[in-house]
């Protein structure tokens, strides 16, 4: 039975952004379909382990590439495993079912862009319309019967037709119908120059017609016999000494699907009792899922250079989601299930010893490479922060290779590494500093900042998200405790001299009276309250316990829902006696208009904190009766 059915909103949108937008390497479209067509064979392989039946006495997995100049059309068939009637209406009728809304939000009139993006969502199979005004694919699933072949009809215009056929070969033809504009692809010398090209590393056989040759005449002949246009090799087989750069980018391309070129990459082989040989990425653009904790693809796992199965989570740490590969070893057993496979302890090993690579690839980087690693850092760095807490093995590693925005610098660019705070520590510093906050303007201008200001002490500002927990993983770093500005009290060590300490004393003597009407004013408002030396210009802030839970990441969490799990620990209310508020405060006489300056100072305290008054209009009111007051 044959139907008309419409594309998915989303895609009716990709296929009109495609066919209309300006592009300046069209002969993208045969990279992406020869790389869908070995993707396909790799399936069939993995399937044929458990079930040889598959291969239906038709072993020789290939790739063929054909143009009818005649017919104006292109075919790129393969034997692979091929799809159902309901997997062609699934693969070829809808986007990747997550993402969609978010890919289309980031769409632009910027075509070199939109065609970045459309590689990164790896919806290659959609390019045939940037050069075809239609395209036919015919279908049949290995293991079925001819009778339940499919065949796949669109002009690209928001519609596609489907029906049953019969087809003796199983695989899948994809038949494109070139558009007059583009009838310079209708050259089997182009074709073999664009396969040459994007997939010469393609592990099966891509087969075209043989080249015309001269007979003793002269004249030119043709011949209807195929022979292989690439080398049929897997690229990461071969020496490094044998690969370009080139080659190594048109692989990574293949790969991910990806249209920019790869930012770096490590080529390495381990021998010993586990022998395997990796090729890992780094891309230069994070892809559209990288937030997502459950992504698809990333590192492929090859056993004897057949494909075994894609799976981020078991080949590659979550902090390293982004990474792009392949692992390829001969020690894992073939006749097992996926299952059994996925639980290996040799893979954990494997697996193990890829991360040491990448770890060591983004040392180099940092060490030799400033400006890519500044580009990593500024993509990636969010993400591969996570793996401080996560992998204990490597937090040291991941640790020396996270930046950080500091007060020692001007602007809000995380170019400081833990190594280069050490650095610049004061004589007698034995302790790395810093605060958490939601943005780097609350970070920076944090009162709790302006002893450290006073004394020319760095503090890292942290404001990722994820640092919060970084900073509850690591607690110190080449035996410099991290100390958090804004919890305990102030302890500068031996950075106080006894200058300070008597100062802090007198201070807090002097504080006395005032500290008890503040404390009778807020009640169970505050845990206490106290006078510091913390503070030069603001009249108070708040700090919570040395191991208590930091106000940031109360306010992240009650954000997320979990409110009723914080813990009930209440802040302190740290003054500074010095500031005019405070004083003012220490000589009102009148208790409701003392009670109204408490509650102000910690309103002010909050707000600067980034935390949310219950109150605002009551805030609002004692401000201006303050102003009222200071011009009567």
């Amino acid at each position: 039975m044959k139907e008309t059915l419409s594309f998915q909103t989303e895609v009716k949108q990709l296929l009109q952004l495609m066919i209309h937008s300006l592009y300046s390497n069209k002969e993208i479209f045969l990279r992406e379909l020869i790389s869908n067509a070995a993707d396909a064979t790799d399936k069939l392989r993995f399937e044929a382990l458990n079930n040889a039946a598959l291969l239906e006495d038709d072993g020789d997995l290939h790739i063929t590439v054909t143009c009818d100049t005649a017919a104006k059309t292109i075919t790129i068939t393969d034997n692979g495993i091929g799809m159902s009637r309901d997997e062609v209406i699934e693969n070829l009728g809808t986007i990747a079912k997550s993402g969609t809304k978010a890919f289309f939000e980031q769409l632009s009139g910027d075509a070199k862009k939109d065609a970045n993006l459309i590689g990164q969502f790896g919806v290659g199979f959609y390019s045939a319309f940037i050069v075809a005004d239609e395209v036919t694919v015919e279908t049949r699933r290995a293991g079925t019967t001819a009778d339940t072949a499919v065949r796949w009809i669109s002009k690209g215009d928001g519609e596609f037709s489907i029906e049953n056929i019969e087809l003796a070969q199983r695989g899948t033809v994809i038949t494109l119908h070139i558009k007059e504009e583009d009838a310079d692809l209708l050259s089997d010398w182009t074709l073999r120059r664009i396969v040459t090209t994007y997939s010469d590393h393609i592990s099966v056989p891509i087969l075209m017609k043989k080249a015309p040759s001269y007979d003793d005449e002269g004249n030119i002949t043709h011949s209807d016999e195929l022979e292989a246009v690439n080398q049929a090799q897997a690229l990461w087989t071969r020496s490094k000494n044998d690969i370009s750069d080139e080659q190594y980018q048109e692989f990574y391309k293949h790969i991910s699907h990806d249209f920019n070129d790869a930012l770096a990459w490590t080529h390495f082989r381990v021998e010993g009792k586990h022998e395997y040989t990796g090729l890992m990425y780094v891309p230069k653009n994070a892809p559209f899922d990288m937030y997502d904790r459950e992504p698809k693809g990333g590192v492929k796992l090859y056993v004897k250079r057949v494909f075994i199965m894609d799976d981020v989570q078991k080949l590659m740490p979550m902090y390293l989601r982004f990474i792009k590969g392949i692992i390829d070893t001969n020690d894992l057993p073939l006749n097992v299930s996926r299952e059994i496979l996925q639980q290996s302890r040799d893979l954990d090993q494997i697996r193990a010893g890829a991360v040491k690579k990448i770890l060591s690839m983004l040392e180099d980087i940092a060490k030799n490479r400033a400006e890519d690693y500044s580009q990593f850092w500024n993509t990636f760095g969010s993400v591969l922060k996570e793996g401080i807490g996560e992998d204990a093995a490597n937090k040291d590693k991941i640790a020396a290779l996270s930046r950080f925005a500091s007060t020692h610098n001007d602007d809000a660019a995380q170019t400081v590494s833990l190594a280069d705070y050490i650095a610049r520590m004061k004589e007698g510093q034995d302790k790395i500093y810093y605060i958490t906050a939601e943005t780097y303007a609350a970070a920076k201008n944090s009162p709790h900042l302006e002893i450290y200001r006073k004394k020319g002490i760095e503090v890292l500002l942290l404001t990722d998200r994820i640092d919060e927990w970084v900073v509850g993983s690591l607690f110190e770093f080449e035996g410099k405790k991290l100390a958090s500005v804004s919890k305990g009290e102030l302890d500068l060590g031996s950075l106080e001299n006894e200058v300070d300490k008597a100062e802090q004393e007198k201070a807090q003597e002097a504080a006395k009276d005032v500290v008890a009407k503040i404390k009778a004013d807020l009640g169970d408002k505050v845990a206490d309250v106290r006078a510091t030396t913390r503070l030069t210009e603001s009249p108070a802030c708040l700090v919570v316990g040395e191991h208590d839970m930091s106000q940031n990441l109360q306010r992240m969490l009650a954000a997320a829902g979990a409110a009723d799990q914080l813990p009930g620990a209440k802040p302190v209310l740290e003054i500074n006696p010095e500031h005019v508020l405070v004083q003012r405060l220490a000589s009102e006489a009148n208790g409701v208009v003392q009670a109204e300056l408490s509650q102000l100072l910690y309103d002010q305290a909050l707000l600067a904190e980034g935390g949310k008054l219950e109150d605002p209009a009551s805030f609002v009111k004692r401000m201006n009766q303050l102003l009222i007051a200071a011009h009567a």
